[in-house]
C-alpha cells in the first residue's frame, strides 16, 4: 500500500536539481533568455534535422528560430510537429487533438500556441482544473461524501483509473472558470448555472510529472503541471452522470473509501494529488496523522523554474 508521500512521489518524480547535469536540455524561443521547457535527448536528436531550430552543446540549449510573434511562432512549432507526426517520430503524437495549449514568457505573456499532445515532448508547464463535487455531512453527525468518475478504459491516458469528479485541459483562450463551467457538464452532467453558483476556488498545486507506460506514448517525457483546484458542494439527491465517452461511471464514495483508494494507488496520478490537497484542506490528513505532512504541502506546490500565466 502507498504512503501519502509515496503518492506524491508518482506525480512529481522529477529531480530537485540542475537539469542539464541529467542530459536534458533548455527550450527557449529567439529573442528571449527565458527556459520555456525541458528536452529529452531522444526528441532533441529529431529537432537537430528540423528547420528553424538551433542547437547550442556548450549552453545545452534548443532555439526555436523561426517567428517573432504569437503568430509566427505558433505557426513554427505547428510545423515542426505535423513532420514529426509524418515521420512517425513518436507515438505520443497519435493522440492528435487539434487543441492548443497555450505556452508563458516571462511577463504572463502568450509566447506561442501548442498542439497538446505535443507538450511533453517540449516539457512545457500545461494547465488543468479539477473539479471536486461533494455532499456535505449532514448536521445529524452523517459523513460527507465525495463523487468520483472512473475513466473511460478507452482512454489513450490513464484508462480506467478514478478520477476527480470533472477536470479538464485549459485550452487557449480558455480560463480556469469556463474550463470548469463545461467540463462538469460534458464530464458529470452537471447544469452550468449550479456549477457558476456553488463552486468555490480552493487554490492550485503544482508538480512536475516523469510519463510512465500509463500517460500512453513514450516513457520518460517530461510533463510539468499546474491544477487549478474547485470544490463544489452540492444536494443529498443530486447524482453526477457520464455525458461523454470519457467516463465510465460514477461512484459516490465517503473519506474513508478515498483513503484507500489512494493508497491502492487507484487514482490517476494529478487527480490523487487533488484528492490530496482536498483531505489536508478538510482536516482528514493532519501534522498529528501524517509524519511527513510538511513535506507533502511543500510538494504539492513545487516551484516551477519556468514562467507561469
Amino acid at each position: 500500500m502507498a504512503s501519502n508521500l509515496d503518492i506524491v512521489d508518482d506525480a512529481d518524480g522529477f529531480p530537485y536539481e540542475d537539469p542539464t547535469s541529467q542530459g536534458l536540455y533548455l527550450f527557449r524561443v529567439a529573442g528571449l533568455s527565458t527556459t520555456l521547457g525541458y528536452i529529452i535527448p531522444s526528441v532533441l536528436y529529431i529537432l537537430r534535422d528540423c528547420p528553424g531550430w538551433s542547437v547550442d552543446e556548450e549552453q545545452r540549449t534548443v532555439v526555436l528560430e523561426s517567428g517573432q510573434t504569437i503568430e509566427e511562432r505558433s505557426a513554427a512549432i505547428r510545423k515542426t510537429i505535423l513532420a514529426m507526426c509524418e515521420k512517425e517520430c513518436f507515438s505520443i503524437l497519435k493522440g492528435w487533438r487539434d487543441e492548443t495549449f497555450p505556452v508563458f514568457g516571462p511577463g504572463h505573456e502568450i509566447v506561442l500556441h501548442i498542439e497538446r499532445c505535443a507538450c511533453p515532448l517540449f516539457g512545457v508547464v500545461t494547465y488543468g482544473v479539477h473539479v471536486i463535487a461533494y455532499v456535505p455531512a449532514p448536521a445529524d453527525d452523517g459523513a460527507m461524501k465525495i463523487w468520483v468518475s472512473r475513466r473511460a478504459r478507452s482512454k489513450q491516458t490513464f484508462g480506467g483509473m478514478l478520477d476527480s469528479t470533472a477536470a479538464g485541459g485549459v485550452a487557449s483562450g480558455e480560463t480556469p472558470l469556463s474550463t470548469i463551467l463545461h467540463e462538469c457538464n460534458e464530464e458529470a452532467s452537471l447544469p452550468s448555472d449550479l456549477v457558476r453558483r456553488n463552486a468555490k476556488a480552493a487554490g492550485a498545486i503544482t508538480h512536475f510529472y516523469v510519463r510512465d507506460r500509463r500517460s500512453g506514448g513514450e516513457v520518460g517525457l517530461l510533463q510539468p503541471e499546474c491544477q487549478y483546484v474547485y470544490e463544489l458542494p452540492v444536494p443529498s439527491g443530486l447524482v453526477c452522470k457520464p455525458n461523454d465517452n470519457e467516463v465510465e461511471a460514477f461512484q459516490l464514495l465517503t473519506v474513508s473509501d478515498i483513503v484507500e483508494a489512494l493508497a491502492r494507488r487507484e487514482f490517476k496520478p494529478n487527480s490523487a494529488l487533488v484528492m490530496l490537497d482536498f483531505m489536508i484542506r478538510h482536516g482528514v490528513v493532519t501534522s498529528e496523522n501524517e509524519k511527513d505532512y510538511l513535506e507533502i504541502i511543500t510538494r504539492l506546490h513545487r516551484r516551477l523554474d519556468f514562467p507561469l500565466r
